[in-house]
Formats: structure tokens, C-alpha cells, sequence
């Protein structure tokens, strides 16, 4: 309860805003500088929602960098700053020098001014499929260089980039217990499932094909305990009591239905309905605690 005695004025402000008083939430939690000056805290999902008392994970460390520094992205809830770290470190142990860090969160969450859907509520941080020559890029260093595609351009398959130390880095990452699920590209995960065994189904399961994920993987952490007011994701993969490791639907559905659809029927079919963006969230569609956050020092 303490932990949520913060935002409760929160309430009472959202429900005397009219919805369509409420500005977006890209002009006004988008646009904050710095975390809430509040207990940590992700509110809501991670595709709606918000995160008050964030960390920023520092720019440079002996075993990382975070990366595109103009964003203002390297903010996370206290987990997910010690998560990276202690990743990173593992990292030198598979012989990379550590690790490039990409978007994590803004400030106070939120739905972000450009690129992701998710990353809202601190709990998601993307990891460049770079491995560092060198860990004193200067700030315009970390603008200009980019990461490297792992996966061909056809999709299928994963390129000469993709190596066993990648594959190492990924189980390290899904091994730890505070994650939730890992992002790949198709190809990543096809190749993954080609060697699996049932040793591996643990931690294979968490990796998860989608796309636009060729540069770098996407680690989501489960909620940590006693975040009361953030959102648990609900699990998509073939239950691991029955040894599911996501690989039969990986290797069948990706490189057919998804890589070269089916024809359409005779029959012509309605077109999907249009799903708003976050970005056309404004701060009445968010939690109502993320009005504290938002007026918080």
C-alpha cells in the first residue's frame, strides 16, 4: 500500500478532466527530462501505461555504453538497470567486451515521440546485436555507428553476423528469472530451435519471433514483486509442463503463413480494424496514476 499512496490524488484529477481536455501523452509525459521524484513503480502495461521513480542507467560503465544518447532513453525501473548491468558482465565471460544498451524507457515511461509501441513502463530495454570493439564511444560516436543485421534479407535465415557467441549472450539473457520474454527476429529463433533439445526449453521459450528485431533483441522483464499497479503480460507460447519451447509453431507458421501468406479465398474478407497507435494516446487513456507521475518533481 505504501508504494501506491503516492498517486492516489492521481485519481481524483483524471476523473475531473473531460477526455477530450486531456492532451497526448507524447506532448507531456514524452517531452519530461527527468524520473518522478516517487517510490518505483511501472503503472499499467507495457504498450499503455507509465512509470514513475525511474533510474537512468549511467552512460558509460566497465562493461557497457548506452546508446544514442539524444533520445533520452536510458531510464529504467531499479530491476532493469541491475538486470543490464549484471548482463553485461556476463557478456565478458562469453568473450564480447560488454555490452551496446539501446532504447530503454523515457524519463517517466510513457508512450515515446517516435518508434516503439512498448517500452512505457521501464521494464524493456533493447540490446544492439553489435558486439563493442570499445567502450569510450563519445557521444557522436554513439549517434553515427550502428548495429549489424543478424538475419538475411529474405528472412529466412540468420547471416554470417550471427555467431555462437550470439547465441550464448541470448540463452545468459532468458536464463535470468527476472525476464518475462525476449524478442528476436524469425530467423534468430529458427536458428536457435535447429539445435534445441529439451535441456534448452527453459529459457528457449522466452524467445520470441517479431518482426523488425534484425539489429538487436528485445528483453521485457516480468513485473517485479510488489508492483502492484503494473500490468502482467499473459503467456503466448505452448505450455512448458508439456516441454513447449515455441519451436514447433517458430519453424512451421514464420517461414510459411507469415514469409509467403496464403492466397485469399472467393470469398473477400473485412479489413482488419484500425488499432490506435500510442502515440494518439492522450494522458486520459493511460492509467489514472500516471497524472501524478506526470505532476511530480
Amino acid at each position: 500500500m505504501t508504494m501506491i499512496r503516492p498517486f492516489l490524488t492521481a485519481l481524483a484529477l483524471a476523473c475531473a478532466l473531460p477526455a477530450t481536455a486531456a492532451p497526448l501523452a507524447v506532448e507531456t509525459l514524452g517531452q519530461a527530462q527527468s524520473p518522478s521524484q516517487q517510490p518505483p513503480m511501472p503503472i499499467g502495461s507495457y504498450a499503455k501505461g507509465c512509470a514513475a521513480g525511474l533510474v537512468q542507467l549511467p552512460e558509460t560503465g566497465p562493461t557497457w555504453q548506452a546508446m544514442r544518447l539524444s533520445r533520452n532513453r536510458n531510464y529504467g525501473q531499479p530491476v532493469l538497470v541491475d538486470y543490464l548491468q549484471q548482463l553485461s558482465v556476463a557478456a565478458t565471460q562469453i568473450g564480447w567486451r560488454g555490452l551496446y544498451i539501446g532504447d530503454m524507457s523515457q524519463p517517466r515511461g510513457g508512450p515515446m515521440t517516435s518508434g516503439h509501441a512498448s517500452h512505457q513502463i521501464g521494464l524493456d530495454a533493447d540490446i544492439w546485436m553489435l558486439p563493442p570493439d570499445r567502450l569510450d564511444l563519445s557521444r557522436k560516436q554513439r549517434e553515427n555507428i550502428s548495429s549489424i543485421p543478424v538475419r538475411s534479407a529474405d528472412q529466412r535465415s540468420v547471416t554470417r553476423n550471427w555467431t555462437p557467441r550470439h547465441h550464448a549472450l541470448l540463452r545468459a539473457a532468458a536464463s535470468d528469472a527476472r525476464v518475462d520474454r525476449i524478442f528476436v527476429a524469425a530467423a534468430v529463433k529458427i536458428e536457435m530451435c535447429k539445435t534445441a533439445t529439451r535441456k534448452d526449453t527453459a529459457w528457449l521459450q522466452k524467445i520470441r519471433p517479431v518482426a523488425g528485431h534484425d539489429t538487436h533483441f528485445h528483453v521485457r522483464l516480468k513485473c517485479p514483486k510488489g508492483a502492484t499497479l503494473c500490468k502482467t503480460q499473459t503467456p503466448t507460447v505452448d505450455d512448458l509442463s508439456k516441454g513447449g519451447n515455441g519451436c514447433d509453431d517458430t519453424l512451421t507458421w514464420w517461414v510459411t503463413d507469415y514469409l509467403n501468406p496464403p492466397k485469399p479465398g472467393k470469398k473477400p474478407q473485412e479489413p482488419a480494424p484500425r488499432t490506435r497507435h500510442p502515440r494518439e494516446y492522450t494522458m486520459a487513456d493511460l492509467p489514472a496514476q500516471c497524472a501524478a507521475v506526470l505532476s511530480a518533481p
